[in-house]
Parts: structure tokens; sequence; C-alpha cells
């Protein structure tokens, strides 16, 4: 039996297919001793390299289309190979897109649509050429339109061969509204693929219909032709049958492509399904896991040895994890033994935006430089409409202390939420120069609702009036009931923020990301003193030396936030325990010193609490031991660290 299965554009062009390399490895446990060939196409390898040699498409250009899934023209570019007509809805795309595209996008967006039938032609073709007898695609986000049009090109060529979809946008009614619509394909799988997908294997090769209907979230047809849809099944997959992906020669062929002189690859793996958090509280926003919330983890040393079999076999050590979400067992297990490993991995995980300094210090200790922890916002008005379950201080804390322990954050400031107000942001607006040294946003966006996201599913929580996102009419070519079963996205009446506050936060996060790469701030503890040094461009001062008690009391309090009651009963207690008079710590020296304090950017205020900003400087314990050397460009600041205390602000 000769399986290829095949990852269209738009996917990754830095890792390889992981639903793919996943089932590879199931079909050959299935079905050992070569009773079962099976090929991965790496289309989208073979896109970049077809493109760079017929166009001037850099690595700029091909990323911007790439990266265009919630805007919809990556998928527009292979419409015209979908819906087999040349120049399909080229005027209606100019003119929805005009004045949302750099022009110079738009006419790369235009080229690659004259183009994209020619390709998708072509690697057909080479499919069809090897004679197989399954082909799947699989499909996730902006890969629909490109694997329609290369499946229906296959049938075209090799009428006898199956063909099979699966991944995530195939779940629930997407997967039956793509079989009901497009006759060439054969068969859905709907959910987790790893039981169902051999299963049909199968079934296929014995001619076998009565274990085709019995497979569970199958969409097949009947004998009259008519598009059939099994339920899915009631039960996720437990964690001990999550497979290791088998990737065969991916990295061999990327480094052949054109992509590997863009970008260098990293391997991709999972340790879990599901999210612990959405199953407690589904964040009002969020799509993911849409059959099966239910959270499943691999057994910690298990996933260890996985990642480490895998950087020994291919020889790379950038690792993409795919979770929603971190297991918190795992920063007692799954950590200290990827520390133990002495590999120098580079891991990227999705985490929780609550996690404290020490947490981040062993997450970094494992090779887990580069964390999602999905800020969102920084009001905690806004993040309790989302469900997040943190705190807009908590996530600045988040902020500030990824950048003490070193690790890279990468999140979106996303407005638009109903019930939110132009307060819960103009408060916060107001405060973002005191955050320039710490990572920005990587855009401020409107939150687009999403299918299987509380918002789609609870009308009652403020979008009633859903409808296809409307650039989906400008690829597909189907009324409008059908496509609101076959997409993901979906648009709504504006709610949250008028303009002239989104404008206000727009530019205040424009003001961000120019300041951050000169923006610092550091506080160094001394012990009887701590020094602070800033150079954000928001603010005079350059050099502030804490010497009261009571300011060195409450700064390191502030290390987590604080109310000002709970504030004055802590510092009291505290002055009373080192033999300090208590009577000296008062509301009004409080009060007062948050202010101040508000006014130097030293503290971010919100929601009635306070927490400091300024990390702590890389090598404090050494300067604690002997009062001088700082890390990296500190060194020129080591004589105003040194100098004694009381000097106060300069």
């Amino acid at each position: 039996m000769h399986i290829v299965l095949v990852d269209m554009p738009w996917s990754s062009l830095d890792a390889p297919s992981l639903a793919l390399g996943i089932l590879k490895r199931r079909i050959l446990d299935v079905f050992p001793d070569g009773a079962a060939d099976v090929e991965v196409v790496h289309a989208n390898l073979d896109f970049a390299d077809w493109v760079a040699a017929r166009t001037e498409y850099g690595f700029e250009e091909y990323d911007f289309c790439a990266s265009s899934y919630f805007s919809g023209h990556s998928e527009w570019i292979f419409s015209a190979a979908l819906n087999d007509r040349p120049r399909w809805r080229v005027a209606e795309f100019t003119e929805h897109f005009g004045q949302k595209l750099p022009q110079r996008m738009l006419a790369k967006a235009r080229e690659l649509h004259e183009l994209a039938p020619l390709f998708v032609r072509e690697t057909a073709a080479k499919i069809a050429a090897t004679a197989p007898d399954v082909v799947g695609f699989t499909t996730t986000f902006a890969q629909n339109a490109a694997a329609l049009a290369a499946a229906r090109v296959v049938k075209e060529l090799a009428p006898d061969t199956t063909t099979v979809f699966g991944g995530a946008n195939c779940d629930g009614a997407q997967g039956a509204a793509l079989h009901r619509n497009f006759p060439q394909v054969d068969f859905v799988v709907r959910g987790e693929g790893e039981i169902a997908f051999p299963r049909l294997l199968a079934a296929l090769r014995d001619g076998d219909t009565d274990a085709l209907a019995a497979i569970p979230g199958l969409c097949r047809r009947d004998r009259h032709g008519r598009s059939v849809a099994h339920p899915l099944d009631a039960a996720p997959l437990p964690p001990g049958a999550l497979v290791t992906p088998d990737y065969g020669d991916y990295f061999e062929r990327h480094a052949q492509s054109t992509a590997g002189g863009w970008v260098e690859p990293r391997l991709v793996v999972e340790a879990s399904r599901g999210c612990w958090w959405g199953e407690k509280h589904h964040c009002t926003f969020c799509g993911l896991n849409g059959s099966f919330m239910e959270f499943r983890s691999k057994n910690p040393r298990r996933f260890v040895e996985e990642i480490l079999d895998l950087v020994r076999r291919h020889r790379v050590l950038d690792v993409w994890v795919t979770d929603n979400i971190l297991d918190m067992a795992y920063l007692t297990s799954m950590a200290p033994l990827l520390e133990e490993s002495g590999y120098d991995l580079r891991l990227c995980y999705e985490i929780k935006s609550n996690l404290r300094r020490e947490q981040l210090e062993t997450l970094y200790a494992a090779g887990i430089s580069y964390v999602q922890p999905g800020v969102e916002n920084l009001s905690s008005r806004v993040l309790k409409l989302m469900d997040k379950g943190v705190s807009g201080c908590q996530n600045v804390r988040l902020l500030r202390d990824a950048e003490t322990v070193g690790i890279n954050v990468s999140w979106n400031y996303l407005y638009g939420f109903p019930g939110e107000s132009e307060h819960d942001y103009d408060e916060i607006i107001d405060q973002l120069p005191a955050l320039h040294h710490l990572a920005p946003p990587a855009n401020s966006t409107r939150l687009k609702v999403e299918r299987f996201s509380p918002y789609f599913d609870r009308p009652e929580l403020g979008f009633g009036e859903l409808r296809p996102a409307s650039h989906y009419h400008h690829i597909y070519d189907l009324p409008e009931d059908e496509l609101a079963d076959l997409v993901y996205i979906f648009d709504a009446p504006h709610q949250g923020i008028a303009d002239g506050c989104l404008n206000r936060l727009r530019t205040a996060v424009a003001d961000w990301t120019r300041s951050y790469p000169r923006s610092r701030l550091t506080h160094c503890d001394l012990g009887g003193h701590i020094v602070l040094v800033d150079t954000r461009p928001g603010f005079s001062w350059h050099l502030l030396d804490l010497t009261d008690p009571l300011d060195i009391t409450v700064f390191r309090l502030l290390d987590h936030p604080h109310s000002p009651a709970a504030l004055l009963r802590k510092t009291a207690a505290r002055f009373t325990d080192e033999g300090l008079p208590a009577e000296e710590v008062t509301s009004e020296r409080i009060t007062g010193l948050l202010a101040r304090w508000r006014a130097l950017g030293l503290v971010f205020a919100e929601g009635g609490h306070y927490v400091q900003v300024a990390p702590a400087v890389a090598n404090q314990d050494l300067l604690r031991l002997d009062g001088a050397g700082l890390h990296g460009h500190d060194t020129a600041l080591v004589p105003a660290l040194v100098a004694p205390a009381g000097e106060g602000v300069r």
C-alpha cells in the first residue's frame, strides 16, 4: 500500500509537520514489514523553491503571505487553483485589501495568484506519478485552499486514488462541510487521527465497508453518493497513545531548499494536548482544542527522551513545543531532566502568565528560553472579561521577571471585548512609558471571533450577530450557510473601545516597540541599599539609590503585587521583626511613596495593586558579594552602583 502524505502551503517553513510525522509513525507501526510505504511531500518547501525560481520573492514577502491567515490574502493566492478559474475574483480581492495591504504586497499577492495554479498542477502531477493508493492532506489554518486545489488535480490525474483530509480545519462541523462541498475529498478524518486513520487505511485495503462505517468522526459517502458524517469519539486519546513523530528526511530536504537560506529549522514536539486551564475556565476568545479540551500530558521522562532522541537524530537544538499550556508538574519533573541532559537546547513553550521568577528560572535552566505567556492585556477588568485568571500586575510581573531571567517573551495586546471601556485602556496607556524596558507586544489586535470559543458558542457573551469573515467570500464559491460551517473566523459588529482610544493604544504600543531597544531599567539589591539605573527615554533620572528602611522594605515587597493596605500591614510587621520603629510606617508615607515611584516609572499601578517594574541585574548575587561588576552593557555603570549610599536621584 503506497501512501503519500502532503504538507501544502502555507505551513511554517522552519519546521516539519507534527501531524504528518505522527501519522507516518503510526502507519509504520500498524503496518509493519513493508506492508505500507509512506512518503511525505513537503510541498511548502517545494513552493518556496518554486516561487524563488520564478519571481523576485525573498523571505520578507513569503513570510508576509504566510502570516496573513486572519486577513485571508494567503489563501486567496490559491483560490484560482481551487476554483479552477484564472484570475478568480481579482477585482474583489483588490477592492477588499486595497486599503489594508501595502501596495507592494498587494502586487506580489496578485502575481502569486497568477502562478499558483501551475505550481498546484506540477505538485499534483508528481504525486500522481508515484501511483499512490491513498493521498492524505493535512490542513490547519491557511492550508485549506492549497490542499483542496491539489486534491482536485490529483483526482483529475489519478481518479482511482483515494484522497483523505485531516487536521484542525477538519474538526467538528468544518470537516463535515469540507467533505460535503468538495467532491475531490473522498474521506475526512475529524478529531485525533492516530487511531482513525490507520483504521481507515486497513478498511480501504480490505474493501471492508462495515469497518468504514464503524470509524468515529469519519466523513464518507454512502452508496448513493451522499456525504455522511459519523459522530466524533466521546473520549480523547490517553497520553500513552501519543507517539513520537517520524520526520524522515525533512531536515535534509530543508537544508537543500530555498527555505534553508531563509530560516534555521527547528524540531516540533508535543508533551500534552488540551488545556488544564480551559477545562476550568475557557478563555472567552480562544477557539483552540475544538473537540477535546481535556488535558493530557506524557510521562515527563518519556517526553524528555523523545526530545533528546530527535535532537540526536536530526542534530537540531531548537525545539518548538506545540502544547497550549505547560503542565505545571513538569516544573519539578521534566525541567530538571532537561537541565541534566547537558544539551544546549532552545525550547519554545506556551505558559500561563502568573508564573513566578523562580519558576521562570527553572524553565530557563532547562533550555526553555522563549515563551508565549498569553499576556493579552494589562487591565485586570479586561482580563476578567477574557476569563484569563490573572491580573494586570501579574502580567507585568511576568514581563519583568522574564527580562531578569533572560527569557524571550512573545505576546499580543488584544482589544475589542464586550463590556470593556476606555477607562480600562487609558489608565494603562498612561503608564506604558514606564514599561519600555520590558518586552513589548508584537502588535495590538482586535480579537477575532473563533469557532469553538465561548464567544462563538454563547451569543449572550456579546457577539450575537456572527457571519463568516468577509475574506472567505473571495476564496470559496459557496453559499453563506455552507461557509458558516466551513470556516474558523467570524465577523461581528465591533465591541469595546472606540477609534479614539484605539488610536491612543496603537500609538502607545508603537512608541513602546521603538523605545525598547534603547531602554533599560534595572535594580541591584546590595543589602543595605538598593540602586536603580534607568535609560528609558520618557524619564529624566538615571540613578536612584534607595537607603531609607521604609523604601527598601516596600520595594522588596513590591516584587509581587500588593495593595497599599497590604503594604502598610506587611511593612509594619517587618519593622517590628527587625527592631525598627513600626510607628514610622503610616498610610500617608506609603501612599506618598507609591505616588513618587509612579511618577518615576518604578511601579505599575492597576486594579488597586502595585508592582515594581525594575528587573534585577543579571549577576546580582555577585554584586552582593563584592559590590562591583555588572553584566554586559551595564559595565559603564559600575562606578555609580558602588558609590556610597545616600546619593538620591541623579
